[in-house]
């Protein structure tokens, strides 16, 4: 029999997507042969995958010109490969793998990462977000087969556009091939980790002004993004540089020797838009995986997480001094604590991969 090919598009580099390599996975254990096209940023690692991959370097890295470079580059790259299926990762390669499906006739799959056109980063910028949402209007009532990141995302669309998006989770693999090292943080203190992309709305500042009124716990950011030199000045204009911990960006694989380490987890992103505000992050089931108790915002989908699996706290408001009652609060209980592992160690069992792939199976 033969095996069909994909064509998988994202804008990132590749090598910290884990959504992407998860998905990958999957198409390559159900006989599809895999090519993922992204690009070379910057501070790029190298990666070894079973499947090929197609990074390029572009000379524009943000804003208009980015964009219409990428895809214009990816769509003379699909036209000029063979493929059976494509796969788009987020509503900035739609517009390629769009064209290019249809003046191939290949089958078009989307999967939208987030509520793109209502980002923090477009909230008053109104021509830009206008720009994002005039392609969704176009593209999205086209599309057959697609599928989201949280159920409210699948609510949010299905109700404008009625194409019956799916759901398919960000969730960890249970059982993962992870690479296994004895790593330490720099600092002998408690620590509450934040890991992710460093964009506005991550809760950073309100956590960094929180640990004045937390004498013997540091803050551990891992990753790296458009605010990254932004929160450094801030803080130093905190006077934290001794208590807050840049890691920088973490290769997937050796991420979680790094997750298990810390104290606590922080979820504090901020209603900032409805993509936030129905947000579900991957760093919140990284954490219950790793056995974090978690301290998080109030968003509808990482609450009903929280409170059906119990395994953290919801702060009140974003205030630094109430965000630091909490974590007081969460350490001085230890039943509490003790109970929220055995909580955790149940629900990373129903909060995995390998349940959760099997959704992918209505869109392949």
């Amino acid at each position: 029999m033969t095996r069909k090919t994909i064509f998988v598009a994202v804008t990132n580099d590749v090598s910290t997507d884990y959504r992407v390599h998860k998905v990958c996975n999957y198409l390559l254990s159900r006989g599809y042969i895999v090519t993922v096209y992204g690009r070379v940023l910057p501070n790029t690692i190298p990666v070894q995958r079973p499947y090929q991959i197609i990074r390029k370097k572009h000379w524009f890295q943000e804003n208009f010109l980015f964009y219409a470079e990428f895809n214009i580059r990816l769509f003379f790259t699909l036209l000029f490969t063979k493929t059976e299926v494509i796969l788009a990762n987020d509503l900035d390669t739609l517009p390629a793998c769009f064209f290019a499906s249809r003046l191939k006739k290949v089958s078009l799959v989307y999967d939208s990462h987030e509520l793109f056109s209502e980002g923090p980063e477009l909230q008053g910028r109104k021509l830009v977000q206008s720009f994002w949402r005039n392609l969704e209007d176009y593209f999205l009532p086209k599309i057959d087969k697609s599928y989201t990141v949280s159920q409210s995302i699948v609510n949010f669309y299905n109700t404008k556009y009625k194409n019956k998006m799916g759901l398919v989770r960000n969730i960890p693999l249970q059982k993962d091939f992870l690479k296994t090292e004895d790593v330490q943080f720099p600092t002998a203190q408690k620590t509450i980790l934040y890991q992710g992309v460093l964009n506005p709305g991550r809760g950073l500042k309100k956590m960094i002004k929180a640990l004045h009124f937390l004498d013997d716990f540091d803050l551990v950011i891992i990753g790296y993004g458009k605010v990254e030199q932004e929160l450094k000045e801030f803080v130093l204009q905190q006077n934290m540089q001794h208590r807050v911990h840049f890691l920088g960006r973490i290769a997937r694989e050796k991420l979680f020797n790094y997750t298990k380490k810390a104290t606590l987890g922080m979820v504090l992103e901020e209603p900032l838009g409805l993509s936030f505000k129905y947000a579900l992050p991957n760093k919140l089931f990284d954490y219950i995986h790793a056995e974090l108790p978690i301290i998080a915002g109030k968003l509808p989908e990482v609450v009903r997480i929280i409170k059906k699996h119990k395994v953290g706290v919801i702060v009140e408001d974003y205030s630094p001094k109430t965000i630091a009652k909490a974590v007081k609060d969460l350490v001085a209980n230890k039943p509490l604590l003790l109970q929220i592992k055995e909580n955790q160690q149940k629900a990373k069992t129903e909060l995995c991969w390998e349940k959760e792939q099997l959704q992918l199976a209505n869109f392949f």
